[in-house]
């Protein structure tokens, strides 16, 4: 079958109302937002009862409050029904995880100031934090690892996870064992807005948190930016997106692949964006990725998702492709070229680059090492991705001399002076018997 996926030709010197409303995406879906604000609202007001309520009404599962959580029994059951090769797999990709985010890891420090004193940086973790992993159409263990992973790395000593259930209110084995590794201390079956609410407000059931992490879907990504100030929160972390810029030299059977590899997601909020100055290029990733549709086992949601979120794109040259991503600023970005480095110099706007032809989208999904909890919706060009810093906090060290205040004071009484702000002038001249005199 043809999915149609558009091939539009595109110049800088020309607007192309159909890449620019593409491009052009929402961070922020306004109808989820609606939604959310009155499921947030009813849960800041009644707690376990609202989250009960909305559990049963988006996700077809009546739990009451004693089951929200998981038990310690539970959790380590469920190792028995996962398999030795997946326990393996678990444990190399948070030791992946582990390396990379103890090696970013930012360390405290200190200068010395003019006259003997000290200025420094002392990094702190949060001492909880809530991680939400999505689990409706698919167990993402990998995010587990991710993010959990991260905070356990940081020190965080209480790391609350919340996932939703089944309809039966089991919550997969794999996704368990694989928070068990991450280092999760409370895990709650509970998903959606409700458990945005919940970890944000605070239940009799679910404390509140210090700072939400974690992707999920428009309604997820609504309620999150609404409680901010309530917590703080990582990023905006929507639905699955990724660019590729592709030469003559690419192989479009793994274009293909790749771009399939986000779009499996199958929401229909996905986006997948070819850029190529190759026409012969885009025809033929569009004949192997109908191809390759076919035999993946959610076909039918893949191809709802092609046709709400590809576009093939074909530009003058690589530059102007390069341009056209920087203005997408994806998620994930892949360079498939001949000199794929030399393309690298010139990102400006992407949750995370994938380089080469030997580097699929997938391996920083599952193993790289860094989190695959990235930006989306076209925030990337100002949101980073999730780190082990994520989780800490930064406070800032002064240690004056008496020499460091006395060579300070003309500048802190000037300032004083000028923003009417006596008392704190005076806070530093009245240690001295004389304003500006040892």
């Amino acid at each position: 079958m043809s999915l149609n996926i558009p091939i539009l030709k595109y110049s800088t010197h020309k607007t192309v109302p159909e890449v620019d409303r593409f491009l052009a995406r929402p961070a922020i879906d306004p109808t989820a937002e609606e939604t959310a604000r009155r499921v947030l609202e009813d849960i800041r007001a009644h707690g376990d009862k609202a989250v009960q309520k909305y559990t049963r009404e988006f996700d077809g599962v009546n739990l009451a409050p004693v089951r929200f959580a998981v038990p310690r029994e539970e959790r380590l059951a469920a190792s028995e029904h996962v398999d030795l090769m997946f326990k393996r797999c678990a444990s190399e990709i948070f030791a992946r995880v582990a390396r990379f985010g103890k090696a970013g890891m930012r360390k405290d420090w200190n200068i010395a100031t003019p006259k003997g004193g000290v200025l420094g940086e002392k990094f702190m973790p949060l001492e909880r934090v809530g991680a939400y992993i999505p689990g409706g159409a698919a167990p993402l263990a990998s995010t587990a690892l991710m993010s959990v992973s991260l905070a356990k790395i940081a020190g965080v000593p209480e790391i609350v996870a919340c996932t939703p259930s089944d309809k039966k209110g089991r919550v997969n084995p794999f996704l368990l064992h694989a928070l068990e590794v991450a280092g999760a201390t409370e895990i709650f079956r509970i998903g959606g807005i409700q458990a945005v609410g919940a970890m944000a407000f605070g239940t009799a059931t679910i404390r509140k948190v210090q700072k939400i992490v974690g992707p999920g879907g428009p309604y997820v990504t609504a309620a999150k930016k609404l409680v901010y100030g309530e917590v703080d929160l990582d990023m905006v972390a929507g639905p699955s997106e990724i660019a590729v810029l592709a030469d003559e030299t690419a192989v479009p059977a793994h274009v293909a692949a790749d771009l399939l590899s986000q779009l499996e997601h199958g929401t229909g909020h996905e986006k997948a964006l070819l850029v190529t100055p190759f026409m012969g290029m885009a025809n033929m990733v569009r004949t192997e990725l109908e191809q390759q549709v076919a035999a993946l086992s959610r076909r039918e949601a893949v191809e709802r998702a092609i046709a709400a979120g590809a576009l093939f794109v074909v530009t003058e040259t690589l530059d102007s492709g390069m341009d056209l991503i920087n203005r997408f600023a994806p998620e994930h970005f892949e360079i498939m070229t001949k000199e794929p480095r030399r393309w690298l110099q010139k990102v400006k706007n992407a949750g995370a680059v994938f380089v080469g032809a030997w580097t699929p989208e997938s391996a920083g999904d599952f193993v790289a090492g860094p989190s695959h909890v990235l930006p989306t919706g076209g925030t990337a060009a100002f949101f980073s991705g999730l780190t082990v810093d994520s989780f800490r906090k930064r406070t800032s060290v002064v240690a004056f001399t008496r020499a460091d205040l006395i060579d300070t004071l003309p500048l802190i009484e000037t300032m004083g002076r000028v923003e009417g702000l006596d008392a704190h002038a005076r806070a530093a001249s009245i240690r001295f018997p004389a304003p500006g005199n040892p």
